[in-house]
């Protein structure tokens, strides 16, 4: 299709699956982007797609074995009406009820982001593209046990042929133009994003004129 060939990523095209967003994957990621940024930069990827109307796919490990607790609250406040598919397989596509569930959203493009970036985002990614999807990873809304850990997953899941981005990126690409029908709930996401981010690093850049703008969105 002409989106492929473009590589150009569409919202319609589209399925968001996140993996294993638990508190035992986010107590111990020692990788570039802090825990409290993957925890916004997720929440940013599951508002956009909710935006976008794109469907969602979610799923914790372990947790019926008793080893993992739930998906974070602040991640799964962002995803009402989406039940998590529980496993005990690291590797998510090996597990029926996923792979069926990923298979109902109809979508061939995949953004998945998962913790942790070495375990459960490359396992599945490596699996979809095997099963014939395009998939994206989002680097910044994962963490791994290390840095050597993370960024050595990031380069095989890029020789397997995933096409990494970062989750700012996702909303952008998947709207691309403010005169498009999706700019409006493009804005309602981004200006939450620039209201965020501030409050927890100063390694994103906001210019102050997009805080005056957030703000103002905010008080309408």
């Amino acid at each position: 299709m002409a989106t492929k060939d473009l590589s150009v990523w569409k919202a319609e095209d589209c399925a968001l699956v996140l993996i294993d967003y638990q508190n035992e994957m986010f107590e111990v990621i020692r990788s570039e982007t802090s825990a409290d940024m993957v925890e916004l930069n997720v929440r940013l990827l599951a508002k956009s797609a909710k935006a976008f109307g794109m469907p969602i796919v979610l799923s914790t490990v372990g947790v019926g074995y008793g080893f993992n607790g739930p998906t974070l609250p602040a991640v799964l406040s962002e995803l009402e009406g989406i039940d998590p598919i529980d496993r005990s397989s690291m590797n998510a596509f090996e597990d029926a009820s996923f792979s069926q569930a990923v298979e109902a959203t109809g979508r061939k493009r995949l953004i998945i982001a998962g913790l942790h970036t070495e375990i459960c985002l490359t396992f599945a990614s490596v699996a979809a593209l095997k099963e014939g999807y395009d998939v994206l990873y989002v680097t910044d809304a994962v963490g791994g046990r290390s840095e050597v850990a993370h960024r050595t997953a990031i380069e095989r899941l890029a020789h397997a042929g995933a096409v990494p981005t970062t989750a700012l990126a996702v909303t952008t690409e998947l709207f691309r133009d403010w005169a498009g029908p999706l700019a409006a709930p493009a804005l309602d996401v981004i200006y939450w994003y620039f209201t965020e981010a501030p409050k927890l690093t100063e390694l994103v850049g906001v210019a102050e004129a997009e805080k005056k703008a957030a703000a103002a969105h905010g008080a309408q």
